[in-house]
C-alpha cells in the first residue's frame, strides 16, 4: 500500500513529507537554518501546535523558535516541569511537601520548597544534577487528555490539592495532563517535547529559597548572572506573605472566597491593606522636611494616577500641600522628538523629555521663584503654559509623575535630599496554582486593554498588537532603576482578575480570528476560564482598581 503523502510550505520551500510525521521531525530538517531552537509550530498562520503533533493534511507551517516570545514562554514553562520532577526526585515523593513558583526575579523565578528536605546548597546541587541528567537523556514530555473528574482525583493522590481545588471550578470536561517519566502534573500552556531541549539554566540560594536563573528573550542560549534585587524582592515577598494570611494564594483560593465568603468583606480589606500602605509612605515623606520633589515612576497599567492622587490625600492628612506634576508635559515639541529604528517616534525614551528646562524649572521653585510650568498639548504636538504661576509654599510639595521618574538623568541637577522616589508596579502575587505563575505582565495587560478600550476607544487587537513595544520601552528605561526607589509600592489587588474578567472577556471575543493577535487573545481567555467572575459593586471609588474599570472619584 502506498504511503499517502502531504505537501508542506514552509517559507520559499515546498516539501513532501509522509502524514504521520510528527512536526519534530519536519524541525529537524530545517533546524540549522535558525538561529534558535524550534519549540513549536504555527500550522496554516493561526493554529498553535506542539512539536510532538503530527501531519495529517497538506499544510503551511511556520516555525515558532526560543527567540519568539511564545516560544520562548514554552521554554521557561518546560524548565519549570523539569525543575518541579527534580526536586521530588532529589528530595523524595513522599517528603516533599510543595514546591512554589513564586514571582520572577533577576531573569528568573523564586521559588521555595516545603516538607521533610532542608533547602541548602548540597540539595540545590543534588537538583542540578538531576536535572542535567532528565536533559542528556531526553527524556520524554508527554500529554494526555483525561476527564476533568479524573483529573480532580490525580491531584488528590498526588497531594496537589491547589490544583484540585482549581479543577473543581473548571466547566471544561478535559484536562491536559502532562510526564516526564512517572511524575505527572497540569501546566498552563505548551511545553518541549523532550527535556533534551532544557539545556540553558542555573540555580542560586536565595533568601530561604532558590533563584532558577534562565536566559533572556533577546539570548535564549544565554544565562546571565544572577543580579539580586533585594529591594524589588522584599515587596513581591512581602506580598506573597499577605496573599498567604488572607489564604489567597492561587485563583482556585480566590474562587473559593468568591463562591463561599462576604466578597465586600474581602475587597474592603485588600483596599484597607493598600490605603495602610500608602499612609506609611506618606509618613515617611512628612519626617523629612528637606523633601520637595516626589517622583513617582513605575510601568504601564501600574495606576502611578490614582495612586499619586491617594498619596496626595494623605500627605494633606500629614499637613502638607501637594501639586501634581506630569513629566510628560515637559516633552520636547513634535519635530525635536526623537524617533526609532522603525522611523517611529520615541516618546518613551529619556532625549523625548526637555531635561534642561524641567531641571531650569525645579531648581526655580526650590529656591522660592514663581514658575509657569508647561502644558504639552498633545494635539499640535507644542509647548504651552500656565497662566497661573506655580511657588512653593513651606509645606507645599510636588508631586511628579513619570516614567523617568527613577532615572538620575532626569534630576541631574537637583540636590538628591530634595527628592523621595517611589517606584509602583502591579506586581501580580497571585498564581493559577503552585507551579503555574501569573506573570505580572499579563495583569498589567488586561488592565490596559480594559482602560484602552474605556477611555480611547482603542482595539483589543491594537492594544495586544503595541505591547510588544511598550514593554521594550519599560525594559530600557524603567526596570534598570527600579533599586534606585526609595520605597516600592505593588499595585496589584488579590481580587482584582475577577473584577476583571467581565469587562476584558467580551473585548477579546471581538476580535477576528484571522489576525496575528488573535493567538494572544485566545491564550487569555483560556486563562479567565479558570476564574470565577464578580461585580465591580463592591469596589470603593478611589480604588486603584478604578482607573481602568472607570467610576472612580478622581476622574482618571
Amino acid at each position: 500500500m502506498k504511503t499517502r503523502t502531504c505537501t508542506v510550505q514552509i517559507g520559499n520551500e515546498t516539501k513532501e513529507y509522509a502524514a504521520g510525521v510528527t512536526y519534530q521531525k519536519i524541525a529537524e530538517d530545517f533546524q540549522e537554518k535558525y538561529a534558535h531552537q524550534i519549540v513549536l509550530v504555527f500550522v496554516n498562520q493561526f493554529h498553535l501546535q506542539e512539536l510532538d503533533k503530527t501531519l495529517e493534511t497538506d499544510c503551511e507551517i511556520q516555525f515558532i523558535t526560543t527567540g519568539d516570545a511564545i516560544g520562548y514562554e514554552t521554554y521557561k514553562r518546560s524548565l519549570c516541569f523539569m525543575l518541579v520532577k527534580a526536586v521530588h526526585d532529589v528530595g523524595g515523593h513522599d517528603k516533599v511537601e510543595r514546591v512554589r513558583i513564586h514571582f520572577s526575579l533577576s531573569k528568573g523565578y523564586y521559588c521555595t520548597v516545603e516538607g521533610d528536605v532542608k533547602l541548602n546548597q548540597d540539595f540545590l546541587e543534588l537538583v542540578d544534577a538531576r536535572m542535567r541528567k532528565l536533559s542528556e537523556e531526553r527524556i520524554p514530555i508527554q500529554k494526555r487528555s483525561i476527564h476533568t473528574s479524573e483529573a480532580v482525583e490525580l491531584f488528590r493522590k498526588h497531594r496537589m490539592y491547589d490544583k484540585e481545588r482549581l479543577f473543581e471550578y473548571r466547566r471544561v470536561s478535559k484536562v491536559n495532563i502532562y510526564s516526564m517519566n512517572e511524575f505527572e502534573d497540569y501546566y498552563y500552556g505548551y511545553m518541549v517535547p523532550d527535556a533534551g531541549y532544557l539545556k540553558y539554566y542555573s540555580l542560586h540560594l536565595y533568601d530561604g529559597g532558590f533563584i532558577i536563573q534562565m536566559p533572556t528573550l533577546k539570548a535564549p542560549e544565554t544565562v546571565g548572572p544572577f543580579e539580586p534585587r533585594p529591594k524589588l524582592f522584599q515587596v513581591l515577598k512581602k506580598s506573597i506573605q499577605w496573599g498567604d494570611l488572607q489564604g489567597i494564594d492561587t485563583v482556585g483560593a480566590l474562587n473559593d472566597m468568591v463562591t463561599r465568603q462576604n466578597m465586600s468583606e474581602v475587597v474592603l480589606v485588600q483596599e484597607a491593606y493598600q490605603e495602610r500602605q500608602i499612609s506609611e509612605i506618606a509618613k515617611q515623606i512628612a519626617e523629612k522636611p528637606d523633601i520637595k520633589f516626589v517622583l513617582v515612576a513605575g510601568p504601564s497599567s501600574s495606576g502611578k494616577t490614582t495612586f499619586s492622587h491617594r498619596l496626595s490625600v494623605q500627605l494633606r492628612v500629614n499637613g502638607m500641600s501637594p501639586h501634581p506634576i506630569a513629566v510628560d508635559n515637559y516633552f520636547v515639541e513634535r519635530e525635536l522628538t526623537p524617533r526609532d529604528e522603525n522611523g517611529n517616534y520615541n516618546f518613551e525614551c529619556l532625549e523625548a523629555i526637555d531635561v534642561h528646562k524641567f531641571n531650569e524649572d525645579m531648581q526655580d521653585l526650590l529656591t522660592g521663584k514663581e514658575v509657569h510650568l508647561p502644558i504639552f498639548n498633545f494635539k499640535t504636538g507644542k509647548r504651552e503654559y500656565d497662566a497661573n504661576p506655580k511657588k512653593l509654599g513651606e509645606q507645599d510639595i510636588l508631586v511628579i509623575e513619570g516614567i523617568h521618574c527613577l532615572n538620575p538623568g532626569l534630576t541631574e541637577s537637583l540636590d538628591s535630599d530634595s527628592q523621595f522616589k517611589i517606584y509602583i508596579s502591579a506586581l501580580t502575587q497571585l498564581n493559577i496554582d503552585e507551579h503555574n505563575r501569573i506573570p505580572s505582565t499579563d495583569g498589567r495587560l488586561i488592565r490596559r486593554i480594559v482602560r484602552d478600550a474605556r477611555t480611547r476607544g482603542t482595539s483589543a487587537r491594537n492594544t495586544i498588537a503595541m505591547w510588544p513595544s511598550v514593554r521594550r520601552g519599560e525594559e530600557q528605561n524603567i526596570f534598570p532603576y527600579q533599586e534606585e526607589a526609595d520605597v516600592m509600592f505593588n499595585s496589584s489587588l488579590l481580587y482584582e482578575l475577577a473584577v476583571l474578567k467581565q469587562y476584558v472577556e467580551p473585548l477579546l471575543f471581538g476580535m477576528g480570528k484571522d489576525c496575528p493577535e488573535y493567538v494572544e487573545a485566545k491564550r487569555l481567555l483560556k486563562f479567565f476560564d479558570y476564574f470565577v467572575g464578580i461585580g465591580s459593586e463592591p469596589v470603593p471609588t478611589n480604588s486603584l482598581l478604578r482607573e481602568f474599570i472607570g467610576g472612580g472619584c478622581f476622574n482618571v
